[in-house]
């Protein structure tokens, strides 16, 4: 019987033993990983954050997590301090990083998922297939470029345009439901969704138009990204730029 006894505590040490050894290891591996490579941390969404949830109770939804610089999303929050006095425009998914356009001052908003139109601008709804709007990804807060295409030429004709509102986007899973994570972003909308831009009144004259005859797509375009370069792409072209 003592054998027996001494026999099972010397195979729970060794299990104990092993389990320290492979956290250890997996902890080390990731550290090398990361050896050499520009790190930040960002704070990334843990639990489910309602819309309207305030900036102040941010801290038991959130983690911090060590990403490599560049897969940090332009405008990610790195401070809850950021977010102080501020409330969140859209429900936020466990796993995508915290961005500051996803929240706004409670009196700057007029509607519950909006954000206000900037000064001396219309806005301008389109009714878009997911695809053609970021799968459905987009809320307010978001900027966006927009790209026509008619008569056989693509041209992208506007860029860092504000998203104001989007209706009929996913909406938020329940606690246990679902398993939306950072690299799948969620369930994609299965009908077309109503995206409504702020637009100075000649940008929203081409965008109309290209609704009217020709297809409009959108693209997330956060700060930073470089929009030179660009021109119209037609059959004759397409292949001859340089896209690298």
């Amino acid at each position: 019987m003592r054998r027996r006894l001494l026999a099972a505590l010397a195979a729970l040490l060794l299990a104990a033993t092993g389990a320290v050894v492979l956290l250890a290891y997996v902890r080390g591996a990731d550290a090398r990983a990361l050896a050499g490579v520009q790190t930040v941390d960002v704070l990334v969404v843990d639990r489910p954050v309602a819309e309207g949830t305030p900036g102040e109770e941010l801290a038991e939804l959130v983690r911090t997590e060590r990403l490599p610089a560049k897969a940090a999303v332009p405008g990610a929050v790195t401070d809850l301090d950021e977010l102080a006095g501020r409330v969140a425009t859209v429900d936020l998914q466990p796993g995508e990083q915290l961005l500051a356009a996803r929240f706004a001052v409670p009196g700057d908003l007029g509607v519950p998922g909006t954000v206000p139109a900037p000064e001396g601008t219309a806005e301008v709804s389109l009714l878009l297939e997911p695809q053609r709007a970021v799968g459905g990804r987009l809320a307010a807060g978001d900027t966006v470029g927009v790209h026509v295409s008619l008569d056989g030429r693509t041209r992208a004709v506007l860029s860092r345009v504000l998203v104001t509102q989007v209706q009929g986007a996913p909406v938020a899973v329940a606690d246990g439901e679902g398993t939306d994570t950072a690299s799948s972003g969620g369930a994609a909308p299965s009908a077309s969704l109503m995206v409504t831009l702020g637009l100075r009144p000649e940008a929203a004259e081409a965008v109309v138009f290209g609704m009217e005859h020709g297809t409009v797509w959108l693209s997330l375009e956060p700060e930073g990204v470089d929009t030179t370069g660009t021109e119209v792409i037609t059959p004759e072209n397409v292949y001859d730029k340089d896209y690298s």
